[in-house]
């Protein structure tokens, strides 16, 4: 089973919001907003990816070393935010529970280091055969999770709360399940998939 992480595990995603929202309210709320409503129309995508087009519509210029400032403040922000915000129902009953049936990995936009350390804050690190962060696509960890553990990928199972993950499990033939939420509105009208909205 490959399981996001934000929105999937953690309550995070509007975590994430507040805290992009908050970094560009500098430069005025109609850009803080704008921020906002792109990030929560877009889980799944690297805050690497966003940051870019963020600090344009901030009318910065978005260097490498810019946009590396804005991910560190975003990080600290955000860090003990999304250890200390509210599990998804049941989930980790789930991953305590059926961890020796099925093999969990987890892929995430969230960058590798990070991801990490509030797996290990949580003492859930342990329950994932592998985890895979930003700058690897979830697409590119999944086709290499499926390549060095054998895996065919009609035995396998992503779950996700994005179109991104959704794209990446279609793009390597694992079958979906979408966790509801007030966000993926749209999406759930749109995929014709299995859908639940909590682990119970």
């Amino acid at each position: 089973i490959f399981f996001d992480f934000d929105g999937v595990i953690k309550e995070s995603v509007e975590v994430k919001s507040e805290a992009f929202e908050q970094l560009f309210e500098p430069f005025g709320m109609e850009v803080a907003k704008k921020v906002r409503m792109h990030h929560e129309m877009n889980g799944g995508m690297s805050r690497y990816d966003k940051l870019p087009i963020y600090l344009e519509w901030a009318e910065q210029i978005p260097t490498k070393s810019l946009i590396d400032e804005y991910s560190k403040r975003f990080s600290i922000d955000v860090k003990q935010n999304v250890i200390e915000c509210n599990w998804v129902p049941g989930v980790r009953d789930y991953l305590q529970n059926k961890k020796n049936e099925y093999t969990f990995f987890l892929v995430t936009a969230t960058p590798q280091g990070e991801i990490e350390e509030i797996l290990t804050a949580l003492g859930i690190y342990h329950f994932f055969r592998e985890v895979i962060g930003a700058p690897t696509k979830k697409s590119d960890a999944i086709k290499m999770l499926l390549r060095k553990y054998s895996i065919v990928p009609n035995n396998s199972v992503m779950i996700g709360d994005s179109s991104s993950d959704y794209n990446a499990a279609k793009l390597n033939g694992v079958p979906f399940v979408l966790r509801r939420t007030n966000l993926n509105q749209i999406l759930q009208k749109r995929l014709n998939c299995k859908m639940i909205y909590n682990f119970l």
